[in-house]
């Protein structure tokens, strides 16, 4: 029997034995919350991919009996759901876990859990294990089917677990899910990640690049959009890579039935293809709208960083989408005051803003990672300097947006509405196809509905306007 053959069967046995702590477990939270179910309370921190993982614990807790709370002090298991991307996220969760003491304290049978990507690391682990004994649970990113055997042994063995074991080679198809939201779907179509940013901690707590089944993908697709979904984001670190083919998944999904849009993050510049770009503009479906992170504009620091594309190469991909369609929307991530970087090099990004004309930026400083390449980087900006040049990007920005957004004005826009505006109780907000927010006047009724709506003012965060032939 080959690697993958023996992998396989060894999951399934492990999915078993997951069935059989499922059994027991259920039994055993009857004995102890005899009058009513157990409430838990799951908080993700990070990305679109930490909300989807927290959807499929949610499911596995449902199936067990559990029913959900937001309110933390009502809960009987709080799950930490972390992020590793940047230090100040592990800093507030390591805040939120010491004010868990006199919780724990207080409530004998209360189980807490940290879990995904900062969990997976094994100084994170440590340091919970030896600094805060209120954690009953601390597991990575590719054990959370194992979450019935980890509340049993703490439940009912009374012991404290640790898992971080890491397994790239299957995918776990068809598991249970309790969405966030009723509107809006995360459809991951690969985990982990490939490319070795320096920067990033991402290939480590994630593991390498798996890409799941096309079938599986369209068939999750298909069922959300017969369930009244709208809008469906395919997710994977790095979509551009996906295995099969990704243009071609997207025009598989385009051609499902129904009336819904479909987005997808995060994009890399370096595998971002023309096909890519035709695949857009020619599928109905597919929002006219292309996440493409660019980090910064000089090939020196794109070198130090190991992004594997030049800022002409990235000019390449503006323009021939531009090309195809003038009004073709970007938006982009950018590190600021990466270590060596000059202020030469800083103004080398602004000149990349400018020229792009980004519909949105999500913009930070340098944050070291430990464990990355670019934690060992000679690094003499002071954090000062830092924000100074973050500052003046985001003032060019807002300049840049507000110019922008002019091309809307007195025009029509399809907009998913998702809720309440910020504006007032009277006003409801959504999306237009380029990912830009939109606030009207209307009611309540049409949230999860696709509405016309009139541009006629604009600010430099939003467009507004009025509801037309609905």
């Amino acid at each position: 029997m080959n690697k993958i053959n023996t992998h396989k069967s060894d999951l399934i046995d492990e999915l078993k034995e997951q069935s059989i702590y499922k059994i027991k477990l259920k039994a055993l939270l009857e004995k102890i919350y005899i009058d009513s179910p157990p409430l838990a309370y799951i908080h993700s921190f990070g990305c679109q991919q930490n909300i989807s993982d927290a959807e499929k614990i949610k499911g596995f807790l449902a199936e067990i009996g559990y029913g959900f709370t937001d309110i933390q002090d009502d809960s009987d298991l709080i799950i930490y759901n972390t992020c590793a991307v940047r230090e100040n996220a592990e800093a507030r969760v390591y805040g939120n876990i010491g004010e868990l003491k006199h919780l724990k304290a207080a409530k004998e049978n209360l189980v807490i859990g940290i879990c995904g990507c900062m969990a997976q690391q094994q100084s994170v682990a440590d340091k919970i294990k030896s600094t805060y004994p209120q954690v009953d649970m601390v597991f990575g990113t590719f054990v959370f089917h194992k979450l019935p055997e980890m509340l049993y042994n703490v439940l009912a063995e009374r012991i404290r677990v640790f898992d971080l074991k890491e397994d790239n080679h299957e995918i776990l198809e068809g598991l249970s899910t309790v969405r966030e939201d009723k509107i809006k779907a995360y459809v991951p179509v690969m985990y982990g990640c490939n490319n070795f940013c320096t920067y990033c901690i991402v290939p480590y707590v994630r593991g390498r690049e798996r890409s799941r089944k096309p079938d599986e993908i369209i068939k999750e697709v298909t069922q959300l959009v017969k369930d009244g979904y709208k809008e469906i984001t395919l997710l994977g670190q790095n979509v551009n890579s996906y295995s099969y083919g990704f243009s071609g998944l997207l025009r598989s999904v385009n051609e499902i039935s129904g009336n819904f849009r479909i987005r997808f993050v995060s994009s890399h510049p370096k595998d971002a293809t023309k096909e890519l770009i035709d695949t857009i503009i020619e599928c109905e479906k597919i929002c006219k709208h292309l996440h493409l992170p660019f980090q910064a504009g000089s090939n020196r620091i794109l070198n130090q960083m190991n992004r594997k594309y030049t800022i002409e190469d990235y000019y390449d991909i503006i323009d021939y989408a531009r090309g195809k369609k003038s009004d073709f929307s970007f938006s982009s991530d950018i590190i600021v005051g990466f270590p060596g970087e000059t202020f030469e090099e800083f103004l080398q990004t602004v000149e990349v803003i400018k020229k792009v004309k980004f519909d949105n930026l999500y913009t930070f400083v340098y944050s070291k990672r430990s464990g990355t390449k670019a934690e060992n980087l000679p690094d003499n900006i002071p954090q000062a300097e830092k924000g100074k040049w973050l500052r003046e990007l985001i003032l060019i920005q807002r300049e840049v947006v507000t110019e922008n957004f002019k091309r809307f004005l007195n025009k029509t826009v399809t907009v998913l509405v998702e809720g309440e505006g910020k504006t007032d109780s009277t006003y409801l907000t959504g999306k237009n196809d380029e990912n830009i927010i939109v606030e009207f006047k209307g009611h309540h009724s049409l949230i999860g509905e696709f509405v016309n709506v009139k541009i006629t003012k604009i600010k430099n965060w939003a467009l507004f306007g009025e509801i037309i032939n609905n």
